[in-house]
């Protein structure tokens, strides 16, 4: 099935056909059966974002947004001062206590949400060869598509490995490909494998060495589940920066997934200066400047202690949905690579699944009669610019979501395990 066609072509002259990533498209389809997102008969096991309300020994949620008139002008491109200085002073704090080289205000650019910032930065890239991976984030493929003025060059991940690349095989991998930049999320949309620790620095240490640019999106970086050697257990390349100015390492993240207000549409990038001017004048023209009234409220929200007690809630409440999540869909003969030890979705193996379930756009398409929302596993494998032919390379696979709350997840997961003993 060839994605692309999908939807409608532009009927006036002059303009391209844009496809859906691959969320968007999932959702589309499932509004056309009928999917309301107030209607609770319907379980989004396809949500990629974490449920929003009140978790055990969360702290207070934000309940209302003031637009006092100084917020009602326009902010900054690069983003409110005050913000960036808060999100600089919180890596300062988490991750380069007793460092000689600090983040400042001037390391950090606001945008309005992760897909923006990413945007800014490919604006900003030069011709270079990109590397990314495969299985990665679906939005990448339009993102890597857009800009011309780079080579997006797909490396390969085995599920035999685990979806992991060692230290000497990424190190071949630029070196061999000729890469000037390599962009992943950290911990993976789909997997859910962590990059860390020792594995951690020594990528860092490579793009110093090879003069690769690595961009780390880190939106999952506060759901860990295995034990890191880091006090608050988040990953973060920042943990092993050496210098802020020369290090070749630039961090996205935002309120979206870690602080759990994905309506906000507050991100940032931290990188050298050099870079977070240049990207800021790749927003100048690109979008303005992220909503002034959100970004101001953004400011407690950094705060490291109310942070500290957030990280702490969404561990222990996405542990417990990924372990029940793991267990329900065990038992219907859907397996997983390897434990996600990060992130909210589980990476399904559906090939033991009767037929036609072992397909993920099959599996998608039951589910809905079933009023429950998955990901086929065909949009993560990123293919900018369709320049690759699409295989069946994931075509096995579905991604399934613990991002929203327990009683959803029972509600999919019942309706998938009815959908799978039709076909049994």
């Amino acid at each position: 099935m060839d994605l692309t066609q999908q939807f409608t072509r532009p009927t006036i002259p002059g303009f391209r056909h844009v496809p859906r990533t691959g969320v968007i498209y999932v959702m589309h389809r499932a509004e056309q059966c009928g999917f309301e997102y107030e209607n609770k008969d319907w379980a989004n096991l396809g949500q990629g974002s974490p449920e929003t309300g009140d978790l055990p020994d969360s702290p207070v949620r934000i309940k209302n947004i003031s637009a006092a008139p100084p917020s009602r002008s326009y902010s900054p491109v690069a983003g409110e001062i005050e913000l960036r200085k808060r999100v600089a002073a919180l890596y300062n704090e988490l991750f380069r206590k007793g460092k000689k080289s600090q983040y400042t205000y001037e390391n950090v650019s606001i945008a309005g949400g992760g897909r923006l910032s990413l945007t800014r930065l490919a604006a900003a890239l030069d011709d270079i060869n990109m590397g990314h991976f495969l299985p990665d984030y679906t939005a990448y493929e339009e993102l890597l598509s857009t800009f011309k003025s780079f080579i997006p060059i797909p490396i390969l991940l085995s599920a035999d490995s685990g979806y992991q690349i060692s230290t000497d095989a990424l190190r071949q991998e630029i070196l061999g490909r000729g890469l000037n930049a390599l962009l992943l999320s950290n911990p993976c949309n789909p997997t859910g494998h962590v990059i860390q620790d020792h594995q951690l620095r020594s990528w860092v240490d490579i793009a110093t060495e090879t003069g690769c640019s690595m961009i780390m999106d880190e939106h999952y970086s506060h759901f860990i589940y295995s034990e890191t050697n880091n006090p608050d257990n988040i990953v973060s390349a920042a943990q092993y920066v050496d210098d802020v100015e020369t290090t070749p390492v630039l961090i996205i993240d935002g309120l979206t997934k870690n602080w759990r207000y994905p309506g906000f549409r507050v991100s940032w990038t931290l990188g050298p200066k050099s870079v977070i001017e240049t990207i800021a004048s790749a927003g100048s023209f690109l979008d303005g400047g992220a909503n002034h009234p959100f970004q101001l409220e953004a400011c407690a929200l950094l705060d490291p202690e109310y942070m500290r007690a957030e990280t702490k809630a969404i561990q222990k409440t996405f542990r417990i949905k990924r372990d029940y999540v793991l267990d329900r869909l065990h038992n219907m003969g859907i397996t997983a690579d390897a434990v996600p030890n990060g992130s909210f979705y589980v990476w399904a193996n559906l090939s033991d699944l009767p037929p036609p379930l072992n397909v993920g756009m099959n599996f998608f398409e039951e589910g809905l009669n079933e009023r429950v929302i998955s990901v086929p596993g065909v949009f993560f494998d990123v293919n900018p610019g369709q320049r690759r032919r699409r295989n069946t390379r994931y075509s096995n696979y579905a991604r399934i979501s613990y991002g929203p709350e327990m009683e959803t997840l029972v509600k999919g997961l019942d309706g998938l395990e009815r959908m799978i003993k039709k076909f049994t």
